[in-house]
């Protein structure tokens, strides 16, 4: 049997030539068997000079054409090029070619095309075969150990997309990683290709699809806020300059925690820019921590509330806005499908409730980070990276931190949580809501602290300075100011129906940030 390779540039005429004549003779020839290899032009040369020096051959143009040879093993016999093909075709078989020149360029044409189609369909035969690459860095702290078996399950990305999972951290948490690692290989779940641990910063997010980002568990001894501020500057430096080296160019960043989470974002932002756009702050712990209050009061499930939006800094001075918020599947008087809900604000007619415990409870929870812990970090993550890839729950708000653009009259450049919706692998801001607006008092306050932290972190204002308000010592209490009359719904009418916007602010203060048992603002 005569068993034939024939190689050449896709957009090669000659080559196109070469392969209908060797098509002929395998078709009519029952001994007669042809290989054919094409390569992109602009590939080509490289790969036939590496080829004749694996098998000491001399040969320059396209195509190249040589001779199995079966019974020695496959060992290769070069023939030679085009002309050296056509006389041994017709030598041996009495056979040639009668092709014009202009059909051998069409031809030629119509190989290159058909060679992209054919890497392009390589590619994303590849993209399904090779895992999604997922790293999660500071991965010594509690909150990884509740997030991998979520991310494994199928549940995010899809139960058709394996992954490999790296646990990156700092040396000293090697240890702790590794331990982390067989626990993680234990589970035996059947999407989750491999598990690896890094400690060197060098090796961070190689090839990376998606980089989760949890609170730094290394210990620091800050003593004011200012210092607290700028320690966050490295880490970011560090962590975008990385991103932009190592990962893939589509991977996807989500930053989560209970300190300086928006700070963190933009600051990745800054130092990652070709990907600034794929990198967003966590804001769903925050509204988890709303609807399970309001569940409480109103007797349902946390999942019954719908559309809690939380405006601002996500680990600082935010705002729950209630005023888009629903509730489905509530006992009450009026029953309805599971379709069927109800304004929030018209089922609890405890305005001071509202204006009271609801406030000061969320305030107290961001300030402290207290029943922030593990499960809630990991959910809100994964929860978020599933919207992300798999879109949010149709006509559902999500709150999300993203980088400002000017919607809603926020300053541009900085991160601020607000509604979006996720769809098509992206998110999109809800600029459309309405009866949301903001007033500018209210935005000044929320902003004001976000912008300093920016400029005190970059090294561009040497102080903070806590916002302060006319309001301020009484913005809690149970009647409307007149800077939030504004921010009513217009359709309330009854007494126990008109309550203002909920405000969770974080007080700064300029005091030593550790306590007397030796703890950072983080752990306290």
């Amino acid at each position: 049997m005569a068993k034939f390779v024939l190689a050449g540039r896709a957009d090669c005429p000659y080559y196109a030539k070469a392969e209908l004549l060797a098509d002929y003779l395998q078709k009519n020839l029952p001994n007669f068997r042809i290989h054919k290899i094409t390569q992109h032009p602009h590939v080509w040369e490289e790969w036939l000079e590496d080829l004749c020096e694996k098998n000491k051959w001399s040969h320059r143009n396209s195509p190249i054409i040589w001779r199995e040879l079966l019974d020695r093993g496959g060992e290769g016999l070069l023939l030679g090029g085009y002309n050296e093909f056509l006389e041994y075709a017709q030598l041996y078989y009495g056979v040639t070619s009668s092709m014009t020149t202009e059909l051998m360029k069409i031809i030629a044409q119509e190989n290159l095309e058909a060679h992209i189609e054919k890497e392009l369909q390589e590619e994303v035969r590849k993209d399904l075969v090779n895992p999604l690459q997922v790293w999660i860095t500071s991965a010594s702290v509690p909150a990884c150990y509740s997030l991998i078996p979520i991310l494994v399950s199928g549940e995010v990305f899809g139960m058709c997309t394996e992954m490999s999972i790296n646990l990156f951290d700092n040396e000293q948490a090697e240890e702790d990683l590794h331990l982390l690692m067989t626990e993680t290989r234990n589970l035996v779940a059947p999407l989750l290709r491999s598990v690896s641990v890094c400690t060197r910063v060098e090796e961070a997010f190689r090839q990376a699809h998606v980089i989760i980002i949890l609170d730094d568990s290394a210990d620091r001894e800050v003593y004011t806020l200012e210092g607290c501020i700028r320690s966050r500057l490295p880490l970011c430096r560090l962590f975008g300059q990385l991103i932009e080296k190592n990962a893939h160019d589509s991977v996807r960043v989500i930053v989560g925690g209970k300190a300086f989470v928006n700070l963190k974002t933009v600051l990745l932002m800054r130092y990652a820019p070709n990907v600034a756009h794929n990198i967003i702050a966590v804001a769903l712990g925050v509204e988890g921590q709303a609807k399970a209050m309001l569940a409480r009061k109103l007797k349902t499930a946390p999942s019954s509330i719908k559309n809690v939006i939380v405006w601002g800094n996500i680990s600082g001075n935010n705002y729950i806005d209630l005023r888009k918020a629903r509730v489905y599947r509530c006992e009450s008087a009026i029953w309805g499908p599971p379709n069927y809900s109800r304004p929030v604000l018209s089922l609890i007619f405890d305005r001071e409730w509202v204006n009271g415990q609801f406030v000061a409870t969320l305030k107290k929870l961001t300030e402290t980070g207290k029943q922030f812990g593990s499960i809630l970090a990991a959910h809100s993550i994964a929860t978020t990276l599933k919207y992300w890839y798999q879109g949010s729950p149709p006509g559902e708000i999500v709150s999300l931190g993203v980088l400002s653009e000017g919607q809603f009259g926020i300053p541009e450049g900085i991160v601020f949580s607000m509604p979006v919706k996720f769809e098509n692998g992206t998110w999109v801001v809800l600029t459309d809501l309405k009866d949301i607006e903001i007033s500018n008092q209210m935005m000044t306050r929320m902003t004001s602290d976000l912008i300093q932290e920016k400029l005190v972190a970059l090294g561009d204002l040497i102080s903070f300075q806590p916002y302060q308000s006319e309001y301020k010592d009484r913005m809690y209490s149970g009647l409307i100011q007149d800077e939030e009359k504004d921010l009513v719904m217009p359709d309330m009418v009854g007494f126990s129906d008109v309550t203002p916007l909920t405000i969770s602010e974080k007080p700064y203060s300029q005091a030593p940030i550790n306590g007397s048992e030796g703890k950072t603002m983080e752990e306290q």
